[in-house]
């Protein structure tokens, strides 16, 4: 048996996760379909396998979750928090994201479609996030390493607190937060920026890594200052 269906309209999330934490592999199931999300929270969550997972729907909060080696594939829009802690594999939003995409996100890559909310990215730890939308403010909140490509517009306070992480935006940014600054672009961001591009998948492909600004960390907050006087 290569694929499987679950639908939510009869079966229970609980049950569906169950599954995927303990018997694909058993049951020689390599694609799973999850079929009448209907917003459902937690759907595919804490997967540590290489399984393919399609929901077929919208999910809600922290869809694919702490994911590690999995692919997950969302063919509609996500509420809070989706592939949030992910520490490797792939997902993928085919339509828009709301507040924390990515958070703690420690590897893997996440692919967004359209927009992502508020605080996209926040604390990310070593994932690389490619959004082909616009994102809200305070995206890449404290980020500490990883990659961030955004396709569209960034609100304000953009990279507020930014440690070694890297952000590239095409659009225009409302306002960057403390200690982030704009840079000059190397080769190696453009090459960075074609790889993820690519990864992101075709639809990507209108865009041009020349296209982009980098943000990056100034390091000044790296250590306290006696003399700021609270002022950065």
């Amino acid at each position: 048996m290569e694929s499987l269906n679950f639908d939510l309209a009869t079966t229970s999330v609980t049950e569906v996760n169950s599954f995927l934490h303990q018997k694909p592999a058993s049951k020689g199931v390599r694609k799973v379909t999850i079929s009448n999300p209907d917003g459902a929270h937690n759907i595919a969550v804490g997967l540590n396998l290489p399984v393919e997972v399609e929901i077929a729907g919208h999910a809600g909060y922290y869809a694919a979750g702490m994911n590690q080696l999995a692919s997950v594939t969302i063919t509609g829009s996500v509420g809070t928090g989706v592939a949030e802690n992910m520490m490797s594999g792939y997902v993928h939003v085919q339509g828009f994201a709301s507040n924390s995409a990515g958070a703690s996100a420690h590897g893997g890559l996440l692919v967004i479609d359209g927009d992502a909310g508020l605080r996209c990215g926040i604390s990310l730890k070593g994932g690389d996030i490619v959004v082909g939308g616009s994102v809200g403010s305070f995206s890449a909140f404290m980020a500490q390493a990883g990659r961030m490509v955004i396709c569209g517009d960034a609100g304000d306070a953009l990279g507020d607190s930014l440690y070694e992480a890297v952000i590239y935006v095409k659009g225009r940014v409302k306002s960057l937060g403390a200690d982030a600054r704009e840079e000059a672009m190397t080769d190696t961001d453009l090459a960075a920026i074609g790889e993820l591009l690519v990864q992101g998948g075709p639809t990507f492909s209108i865009h041009k890594p020349e296209e982009f600004k980098r943000i990056a960390s100034a390091r000044a907050l790296y250590h306290w200052n006696v003399d700021a006087d609270q002022e950065y």
